[in-house]
């Protein structure tokens, strides 16, 4: 079970995603043109390399090494990130990166005793692991395809669906609040540690700890109950109908429930477990709860590879179809992606899936921008905007959970997705970018003297800022200005101009999810005769970033001359942690 986490308020969804659009023509490798509509039906995931999808292959190098730094102590973490990894990224239908790291099993209990080497075994791209959390994600399908077929609404209480749901005060809550944990329920519940028929029974007769609808908490029994609902009403057990409702007709022969004996050698180890005393697991769900339910249940218990959600994560991104099988209506595939919680921002919810949560998708983070994490420590992100997919699975459980957070992982592999993705400026070719590193960090972007000034002295620029908004914290874009050498400097308030800039002078820029370049002005406080410096500094927080800035087109101009010409004037700026490229 993970925390709650307080990100960006959600404005938009994809249905009515803002940004630059194309009727026709290519955007691939493209960061600064988004789609608003699926991908055409008929797009097939296939290997391919970056520069056939257009991408920069750099930053998804240096994310491929840092998975693999993880696997072994650093100097910042004295034990493992995780035993092993494997990766998968894609853009527009093609797998650029598909990489496994480290062990599917490494130790021997769990205070950390490694194997013997020849008893270890070595993570391979098909690895099975076991989802955990993202269970939810097949249960959230599940639920919207009963919609989708007019068994059930999204409206209706669930009690019209399972009668005994309605006990102490929950009658009204409806299934679209399950699906969005709004329901008001608790976060956790222990039922292995109840008799076996009185674990459903005990889900069945909560009582809401707040009023439901009245806010946002994420909740494990939400999705028990749902998976309860989507047997009931099909008439089938929950893994059967996964099975034949997504997983067969997608493709995916490694995901399911309670994986066969004849797949133990490709299943990524978990936790040794003193309580309950299980040991090392491996091949049976993690979670005690879906455990004790027999390894099914609706809020874990599914185990897939990285290739296999992929796959789910194309079709969706699809409109509900791959390779001519369809699992949702383009309708429905809308509202699993859009939306529900408008009302509690930061906490954007689709049917099941997570929406613009920056803390693990990183730059790819946008109001359309779909995902989930598991607590075994994997996590798939859908950026519908660029039409791209982040995997990343990982055993960080095994041999223990006490041993961490995942979460930079997660940040690494959808930051380089994002920052492999070109924007090009509006002007010009000469652009500045900061954030290209693995690691966020203070970067300034100083000019050399500029004057005597002649007068009043204007600056403008074109900036794509995709940082924190201010409201969860603060990745600063500031303009400043120097009338003594560099001695001192003072900030310069900006205004700026395109989609989702924020209104009147400001002493900082950020702001995120846009993916739009924005027209920057501003007025130098600066006397005739005096010379002039200027400086752009970015200060990002190191716990949640996003795909960085660029700049390009710099002018500087008093009444008389321009001072500085950016795009020709390379040798007039002295970077620190800026990267000056050519598109």
């Amino acid at each position: 079970m993970r925390r709650t986490i307080t990100a960006v308020a959600v404005l938009t969804a994809l249905a009515t995603a803002g940004g630059s659009a194309c009727a026709g023509g290519s955007m691939r490798g493209h960061f600064d043109r988004s789609w608003q509509d699926f991908a055409p039906a008929s797009t097939v995931l296939h290997r391919g390399s970056p520069a056939e999808a257009g991408l920069a292959p750099g930053p998804l190098l240096r994310a491929e090494r840092q998975l693999a730094a993880w696997t072994n102590p650093t100097p910042d973490r004295p034990r493992p990130m995780y035993g092993g990894a494997v990766s998968l990224l894609a853009h527009d239908g093609t797998i650029v990166e598909h990489q496994a790291t480290g062990h599917e099993l490494r130790y021997a209990d769990d205070r950390g005793t490694e194997l013997p080497p020849e008893r270890q075994e070595a993570m391979r791209p098909d690895t099975i692991f076991d989802l955990a959390s993202l269970t939810k994600l097949f249960t959230g399908v599940a639920t919207t395809q009963l919609a989708d077929r007019g068994r059930i609404r999204l409206d209706a209480p669930v009690a019209e669906y399972l009668p005994e749901f309605a006990a102490n005060g929950k009658q009204g809550i409806t299934v679209e609040q399950l699906l969005t944990h709004t329901s008001g329920l608790q976060p956790e519940v222990s039922l292995w540690k109840l008799p076996p028929d009185q674990r459903i029974p005990s889900v069945m007769n909560l009582a809401p700890q707040h009023p439901p609808g009245s806010g946002y908490e994420y909740s494990d029994p939400n999705f028990i109950a749902l998976g309860v609902l989507v047997s009931r009403v099909s008439g089938k057990p929950l893994d059967q109908v996964v099975h034949e409702r997504i997983a067969a007709p997608l493709g995916m022969r490694d995901t399911g429930y309670n994986p066969p004996p004849s797949k133990l050698h490709r299943i990524a180890a978990t936790e040794f477990q003193t309580t309950p005393p299980r040991g090392m697991i491996r091949g049976q769900v993690q979670d005690e709860n879906a455990w004790s339910l027999g390894g099914v249940a609706g809020e874990a218990g599914m185990f897939s590879t990285a290739h296999d959600l992929a796959v789910l994560g194309q079709a969706l991104l699809n409109g509900g179809t791959y390779r001519g099988h369809r699992i949702l209506s383009p309708e429905r595939t809308r509202q699993l992606l859009s939306n529900h919680n408008q009302r509690f921002p930061g906490n954007a919810h689709g049917l099941g899936f997570e929406l613009d949560q920056r803390w693990y998708m990183a730059g790819l983070s946008s109001p359309a921008t779909a995902g989930h994490t598991g607590f075994s420590g994997t996590s798939l992100v859908l950026d519908p905007k660029s039409r791209s997919i982040a995997v990343l699975l990982t055993n960080r459980v095994h041999p223990t959970r006490t041993w961490g957070s995942n979460n930079p992982s997660r940040q690494v592999l959808a930051q380089a997705m994002a920052q492999a993705l070109a924007v090009e400026p509006p002007r010009g070719r000469r652009e500045w970018f900061t954030g290209s590193g693995i690691e966020p960090r203070q970067a300034t972007l100083a000019t050399r003297e500029l004057g005597p000034v002649a007068g009043p002295t204007e600056v403008s620029f074109d900036a794509f800022v995709d940082t924190q908004q201010q409201a969860e914290g603060v990745d600063p874009l500031e303009l400043q200005s120097s009338v003594d050498g560099g001695r001192s400097w003072q900030p310069v308030p900006m205004t700026a101009e395109g989609p989702g800039a924020p209104r009147g002078p400001q002493q900082f820029l950020a702001g995120g999810g846009h993916r739009a370049w924005w027209r920057v002005t501003a007025s130098v406080p600066a006397r005739t005769g005096q010379m002039v410096s200027l400086r752009w500094s970015y200060s990002p927080d190191r716990q949640y970033v996003g795909r960085g800035v660029d700049l390009a087109g710099i002018s500087v101009r008093d009444e008389v001359r321009e001072l500085l010409d950016g795009p020709h004037q390379q040798d007039a700026f002295h970077p620190r942690g800026w990267d000056s490229t050519w598109r």
